[in-house]
């Protein structure tokens, strides 16, 4: 792992964290293998699709 050369100072540091936010997840409409159509996170959309994610429990 890389080691910084100086400290950060507090208020560099307190600002950089300051800034950062977290992002809603996109939510994607598919449908399920009985045909309802639902909305769900993009990275569950194939598992959705095939059936093996219950959406119920979601």
């Amino acid at each position: 792992m890389a080691l910084p050369k100086t400290r950060t100072s507090r208020a560099n540091t307190h600002s950089r964290r300051s800034n950062w936010k977290a992002k809603p997840v996109d939510l994607v409409t598919t449908t399920t293998p009985d045909g309802r159509k639902v909305q769900v996170p993009g990275y569950l959309v194939p598992a959705v699709r095939k059936g093996y994610v219950d959406v119920d429990k979601l």
